[in-house]
């Protein structure tokens, strides 16, 4: 068969894709959050944008949230959707708000994890997460 004209895909190799790439994207999000989570820690003056009037404490600590524990969510394939759900909503936030008046070189990094973070959504972690097992787990419990 030629595996470069089908348009099926072999199931463990979507998986093995789709595996890599949450782990990739997942640490590639950590170095963002590691640097925010360090300067929350620190305490002090933070300058940080502030979202709503919900001051710039309570902002980093969501943006914390969402790279750095979101993330460790995501490289696990646990609780994914969810914690996808606020990686697409800082994504949004980051790219169409904060940089929204930057030109798009600014604005690009965050664009990428968001169309990344919306292929997750819609394809799931796949057969190698921790989301699989517990799914699993269930349906063979119920007979």
């Amino acid at each position: 068969m030629n595996y470069l004209n089908r348009t099926n895909s072999n199931s463990i190799f979507k998986d093995i894709i789709l595996f890599v790439v949450r782990v990739f994207i997942g640490f590639a999000m950590l170095s963002h959050g590691f640097p925010k989570l360090q300067l929350l820690l620190e305490g002090g003056n933070i300058q940080f944008y502030d979202f709503l009037g919900m001051g710039p404490t309570v902002t980093l600590t969501l943006t914390v949230f969402a790279e750095f524990a979101c993330s460790i969510f995501l490289i696990l394939g646990l609780f994914t959707r969810v914690a996808l759900g606020f990686l697409v909503f800082t994504m949004v936030i980051a790219g169409f708000v904060v940089h929204g008046a930057d030109p798009f070189e600014k604005r690009e990094m965050s664009l990428i994890y968001l169309s990344i973070y919306l292929l997750f959504m819609v394809f799931g972690p796949g057969k190698i997460s921790v989301d699989f097992m517990i799914e699993k787990r269930k349906r063979a419990s119920e007979w």
